[in-house]
């Protein structure tokens, strides 16, 4: 299994750096570091139904940094939600793949976002409602490193430590990279773990790129009772992808032609004809 999902990131990769080439636009560095939490969320950890994508037991995702939609789009199409030849139009005048998810016509999408520190306050909500309603779904988020940055983040974070949501868990994509540059040379957020903590929540620290890892902590992350739990997930931006890797220049631009096919080649894609 933990090959498979190595290959399902994998894939999630390629597929990501095509819709963004053939977009001519996008964020490919953080959609790339993800890859490898979105694969063990929908192909091991969460209770979805790709033919039933409304299903009320489900379990859910937010996106929060929603900028990096290539990477969920992608995976929703691996896992069966709408058929994969749709991310050729990603970005495109028209299409349902719009530069930032959207709730009401992309099946698979619990959440539209985009606006930087939202995330958090749904996935919130979401989780209070399941415990209202009694149900056994889990909820979960991926936040980006400079998106916490946003201070309605830290409100969010003492309300979910508040209504002691262990039905709730967060990971906090440090790729320790924004759009600015480093994360530390912008409004510095480290210590993220301590602050977390610090917040009321569960904290484990985990590589982001290992898919063992990212399958351990979920399991611990279950056992977790009244509190939430927050993953801070190191990763690289832009990984895979050689010269994207540690790279803010890649945090929102897509490959010309040459770099395209070096990313294929790297990744061991397929040049679409």
């Amino acid at each position: 299994m933990e090959e498979n999902l190595k290959q399902i990131a994998n894939d999630i990769r390629i597929n990501s750096v095509k819709e963004v080439y053939y977009a001519k636009s996008g964020h490919p560095g953080g959609s790339l570091s993800i890859a490898d939490i979105l694969a063990v969320l929908y192909f091991k950890e969460m209770n979805v139904d790709p033919k039933n994508p409304k299903w009320e037991d489900r379990d859910r995702f937010v996106l929060s940094k929603g900028h990096c939609s290539p990477a969920l789009y992608a995976t929703l199409a691996l896992k069966g939600f709408f058929n994969i030849s749709e991310l050729k139009n990603f970005r495109k005048l028209g299409s349902v793949l719009q530069g930032h998810p959207d709730m009401k016509n992309i099946p698979g999408v619990d959440m539209s976002t985009g606006s930087l520190g939202q995330g958090l306050s749904v996935a919130n909500g979401m989780a209070i409602a399941g415990k209202l309603d009694g149900k056994k779904y889990r909820v979960y988020a991926i936040l980006g490193d400079g998106e916490i940055e946003e201070g309605q983040v830290w409100e969010a974070a003492m309300a979910s430590a508040r209504y002691k949501l262990d039905n709730l868990c967060i990971f906090i994509d440090n790729n320790n990279l924004q759009i600015d540059g480093s994360i530390d040379k912008i409004i510095n957020p480290y210590p993220i773990d301590e602050k977390f903590k610090s917040f009321g929540f569960y904290v484990i620290n985990i590589n982001g790129n290992d898919t063992k890892e990212i399958e351990e902590a979920l399991i611990k992350a279950k056992s977790v009772k009244e509190k939430p739990t927050a993953i801070i997930a190191k990763t690289i931006k832009g990984k895979g992808v050689s010269f994207m890797e540690n790279n803010v220049g890649w945090h929102g631009k897509a490959p010309n032609e040459e770099e395209y096919k070096i990313a294929m080649e790297e990744l061991g894609g397929k040049i679409d004809e």
